[in-house]
C-alpha cells in the first residue's frame, strides 16, 4: 500500500488547449441536442395548430403559431452558436499544429547553427584551397615522372611491381639477343629410331 501511495504520478499529457477543445465540443453537442428537441417540439405544435384550425379554435391556433415563431428564432441563434463553436475548435486545433511546426523549425534552426559553429565558411574555403593545392602538386609530380622516365625505366618499374606483387624481390634475366641455333636433322631423327627399336621388345614383354 505504501508503494502505491508513494509512487510519483506521471505528468499529464493533456494540455490546456486540449481541455478547451473538449469543453467546446461538449457545449456544441449540448446545443445540437437542444436543437433536435426543439425541432421535434415545433413539428408537434405545427400539427396541433392545424388541428385547432379544423376545430374552429383560431385564436388558440394563432397563439401557438406565435410561440412556434419565437422558437424558430431560437433555433436560428442555436445554429449560429454551433457554427461559432465548431470554428473555434478548428482554430485551436490548427493553432496546435502551427505550434508544433514552429517548434520543429526552431529545433532545425538550432541544429544548423551548431553545425555552422563547428565548420565556418572560412574553414570550408581553407579545406577547398588545400585540396586544390594537393591535386595540383600531384599533377606536377605525375608530369615530372612522365617526362623523366625512358621506356626502359618504365619496363623496369613494371617488372619490380610484378615482383613485389608476387612477394619476391628478384632480378629478371636479360633477354638474349643472339638467334637460337637450329637442331640438326640427324638429331631430330635419333629419338624416332630409338622408339622404333624399343617397340618390339615392349610387345614381347607384354605377350
Amino acid at each position: 500500500m505504501g508503494n502505491v501511495f508513494g509512487r510519483k504520478s506521471r505528468p499529464s499529457r493533456v494540455t490546456e488547449q486540449d481541455k478547451a477543445i473538449l469543453q467546446l465540443k461538449q457545449q456544441r453537442d449540448k446545443l445540437k441536442q437542444y436543437q433536435k428537441r426543439i425541432t421535434l417540439q415545433l413539428e408537434k405544435e405545427r400539427l396541433l395548430a392545424k388541428q385547432l384550425l379544423k376545430d374552429g379554435r383560431k385564436e388558440k391556433a394563432l397563439l401557438l403559431l406565435k410561440k412556434k415563431r419565437y422558437q424558430d428564432q431560437l433555433l436560428d441563434k442555436t445554429e449560429n452558436q454551433i457554427s461559432n463553436l465548431e470554428h473555434m475548435v478548428q482554430d485551436i486545433e490548427f493553432m496546435q499544429i502551427e505550434i508544433k511546426v514552429i517548434e520543429g523549425l526552431k529545433v532545425g534552426n538550432d541544429c544548423l547553427k551548431s553545425m555552422h559553429e563547428i565548420m565556418s565558411i572560412e574553414d570550408v574555403e581553407r579545406i577547398l584551397d588545400e585540396t586544390q593545392e594537393s591535386i595540383e602538386y600531384q599533377r606536377q609530380i605525375d608530369e615530372m615522372l612522365a617526362g623523366a622516365l625512358t621506356q626502359e625505366d618504365e619496363d623496369a618499374v613494371l617488372a619490380e611491381l610484378e615482383a613485389i606483387t608476387q612477394g619476391e624481390d628478384v632480378t629478371l634475366p636479360e633477354v638474349p639477343t643472339e638467334p637460337i641455333p637450329e637442331v640438326p636433322e640427324a638429331a631430330k631423327a635419333e629419338p624416332e629410331k630409338r622408339e622404333a627399336k624399343n617397340k618390339p621388345e615392349r610387345e614381347m614383354l607384354a605377350a
